[in-house]
Formats: structure tokens, C-alpha cells, sequence
């Protein structure tokens, strides 16, 4: 949503026909495996597993296209100078610097977020799907933005779904394989968090096929349902008098408006892409 509101952004066509698809159907796996309110050893073995085979067939993919890859990297990196040796040993040394205060700082997220859960009264769950979340996704949002802003727009809209798909496979995958009960899903999340984020990924695929572009308007929609879910657990969890009516205007209005917009944007750009029958004459 940020991204597309500095500059609309491209979207490939391979995210099109097999990313955004697999995501829909990893958070659909989620959904189901956590209805019995936990992600077992078992289920998170699977999905480390599926993890391993997107990532194989990715690069099988990529290099089909490395020639095109090689092509391109030429013509972007043409006029800089070479990285010698000296030089690869200090990226190195910024890479491993960088991933030890990423871990030291998750361990200071984590410990402050249960903090401030303690302090306002509220669950670890509200804190973790507002704090942690917004945290923990601060290296994704400067990745892309970045990446609009240079004009690598295509990057920012593949960022984003390779993330969401780590995170389900790998991050909560691997969590719940190392941990000998897995890991619990707790009933909110199950009724309410975990279908919203399925809803959004199913959204993005007629957003993302309407001109292969995500344009200006659609960020804001994506990054106004954001703040509207953030306002939803804010005023859930405080038991807000706000709640019932704010919950009325969004599943009664806002969202069937919503929904009724994506399917006639989405009508009208398979039309286009359609070919026209030759006229008889």
C-alpha cells in the first residue's frame, strides 16, 4: 500500500499465474491446520517442506531466464566499478554484522512487546498483530520502497509476497517443527486474523491482474484496510462503546462495496485481455 501510493507499481506476470495463487493457498493450508488450535510438528515439517520445494523450483526457474537475468544485471551495474576481494570481505562483514543486531534486536522486540502487553492490559496476541508485526516488517517496507523509489517496482511487489510466503513456510513452519507441543492458534486468531489475511491474499489477485499494475488508488485501499484493522483490535480489546457500529459499517458498507469493486475491475480486465472475434463480412 505505501509503495503503490509513491508510484504505481508493476506486477509480474509469473506473480500473477504462480506466486499470488501459492500464497492463497498457503494461507488457506494455515487456516485449516490450525482448526484444532495448534500447528503440530508434523504440519510444521510440512510446511518447511513446501518451503524447500517452492525454493528449488524458483531456482530452476530463474535459471531458465538467467541468460535475460545476466542481460539485465550487465546494463544495470555496467558503469560501477567491480567489487575486488577487500571489498566482498567488507559487504561480508556488514552481512554478518547486520544479522547479529537482527537477532539481538527481535530478542528486544519480543521482550518489550510482552512489556507493553503486561502494562496496557491487553494480550500478547493484539500486541504481536500491531507492535511486533509493524516491527518486524520495517525491513520489508524500506526494501521496497527503496526499490520504488529507483524504479525497481517489480521488486517491491515480489518482496512483499516472498515475504508473506517465508513467513507462513519457513518462520512459522520451522517454529512450530522445533517445538515439541507446535505452536498454538488461539481461537481469535482463528476466527478472525487468519481468515482476514486469507481474504487479503485472495485480493490481491484481481488487483494484481487488472493491467498488471497496482495503481495509486489501490494502495490506498490496501493501506486503508490496514488502518481500519488496526482500528478494529484497538477497539476490540479495549471493549470500545466504537466497536458494534464500527463493525456494522465495515461488514455492511464497506466491504461488500469493496468486494463489488474488485470483481467489476476484474470482469472488465479479462474482457480486454480477451481476443476479439473477427468480424464476418
Amino acid at each position: 500500500g505505501i509503495c503503490a501510493l509513491l508510484a504505481p507499481l508493476l506486477v509480474a506476470d509469473q506473480l500473477i499465474r504462480l506466486e499470488v495463487p501459492f500464497m492463497i493457498g498457503v494461507s488457506f493450508a494455515l487456516w485449516v491446520m490450525g482448526a484444532n488450535g495448534r500447528v503440530g510438528r508434523l504440519e510444521g515439517c510440512f510446511l518447511m517442506a513446501a518451503l524447500v520445494g517452492y525454493t528449488a523450483w524458483t531456482i530452476r526457474q530463474s535459471r531458465r531466464s538467467s541468460q535475460m537475468v545476466r542481460t539485465e544485471f550487465a546494463q544495470e551495474f555496467a558503469n560501477q566499478p567491480r567489487t575486488g576481494p577487500g571489498g566482498i570481505a567488507l559487504q561480508s562483514s556488514f552481512v554478518i554484522g547486520g544479522l547479529s543486531l537482527l537477532v539481538l534486536g527481535s530478542g528486544w522486540l519480543v521482550d518489550g512487546a510482552g512489556a507493553i502487553a503486561a502494562a496496557l492490559g491487553v494480550s500478547e496476541l493484539i500486541i504481536g498483530l500491531t507492535i511486533v508485526a509493524a516491527g518486524t516488517s520495517l525491513p520489508e517496507v524500506a526494501t521496497s520502497v527503496v526499490a520504488s523509489i529507483r524504479g525497481e517496482r517489480d521488486i517491491a511487489v515480489g518482496n512483499v509476497v516472498g515475504s508473506n510466503l517465508f513467513n507462513i513456510l519457513g518462520v512459522l513452519g520451522l517454529a512450530a517443527a522445533v517445538s515439541p507441543d507446535g505452536i498454538a492458534i488461539s481461537r481469535a486468531a482463528l476466527n478472525f486474523d487468519i481468515p482476514v489475511m486469507s481474504a487479503v491474499a485472495v485480493a490481491c489477485l484481481p488487483i494484481f491482474f487488472t493491467g498488471h499494475v497496482i495503481s495509486r488508488w489501490e494502495g490506498a485501499v490496501f493501506l486503508s484496510y490496514y488502518a481500519a484493522y488496526t482500528l478494529f483490535l484497538v477497539l476490540d480489546a479495549t471493549q470500545h462503546d466504537l466497536l458494534p457500529a464500527f463493525s456494522g459499517f465495515m461488514g455492511a458498507f464497506v466491504i461488500p462495496l469493496t468486494f463489488i469493486t474488485l470483481v467489476l475491475f476484474l470482469i472488465r480486465a479479462v474482457r480486454r485481455s480477451a481476443p476479439s472475434a473477427p468480424r464476418s463480412g
